[in-house]
């Protein structure tokens, strides 16, 4: 069986936009893309390790926990052996309290990706590979979130492009998910059910060209 570890923020944790609920794990793209997968005939099992405000390397000022680089080495280790990592991270990075534009975010990503491939597994065990994801850009925030990311949508320009490079750098995989998807018309940050989806069923085509059949 291949384990696939999802490490992101809440575009994957599946919070239904304006509201705090929870989208079902069926419902969410890790669990669209398993039940994908599975019916292709694949085994696979994916782990969700998704937290709402995760950074990629900072820390939000008000809420501890949500740097992305702590702890991610330890994450690698329990959920050992791992076939592939699909990292999507980004968005908070962006949000008011910080000043950072699209090249600090990808310079995080490469942080994260350099942070997986130290990891301390047993002997045996494979460093797994790593997908990054290009979360899709953030439209104009609205609702109660609007203050949190004011300003977000011209910060994160060029960031697809940003992460791209460094994927390419860091020889890993890469992928756009604006190509299939757009963030939510109803809060221009996060993604509706419908994205869900859509991103699911995309990134089944992406794992199932990545791992051995069976």
């Amino acid at each position: 069986m291949h384990q696939i570890l999802v490490y992101a923020d809440s575009l994957t944790w599946g919070i239904v936009p304006n509201t705090r609920r929870r989208l079902p794990f069926h419902q969410r793209w890790p669990g669209v893309m398993e039940g994908t997968l599975i019916a292709d005939g694949r085994s696979v099992r994916v782990i969700e390790d998704a937290l709402n405000g995760r950074r990629t390397v900072w820390e939000d000022p008000y809420k501890p926990g949500r740097n992305g680089l702590l702890g991610l080495e330890q994450r690698i280790e329990v959920n050992s052996p791992l076939s592939l990592v699909l990292l999507m991270l980004g968005t908070n990075d962006f949000q008011s309290m910080h000043e950072h534009n699209a090249w600090h975010s990808a310079q995080g990503i490469g942080a994260l990706l350099r942070a997986i491939r130290r990891s301390p597994v047993e002997p045996d065990m494979p460093i797994p590979k790593v997908v990054v994801i290009a979360p899709p850009p953030i439209c104009t925030p609205r609702g109660p979130i609007a203050p949190k990311f004011h300003g977000a949508e011209s910060k994160s320009i060029g960031l697809a492009e940003a992460y791209e490079q460094v994927a390419r750098e860091l020889d890993c995989g890469f992928f756009d998910a604006a190509r299939v998807v757009a963030s939510s018309i109803i809060d221009g940050v996060h993604l509706d059910v419908e994205q869900h989806a859509k991103l699911g069923r995309a990134l089944a085509v992406v794992v199932g060209e990545l791992l051995p059949a069976g």
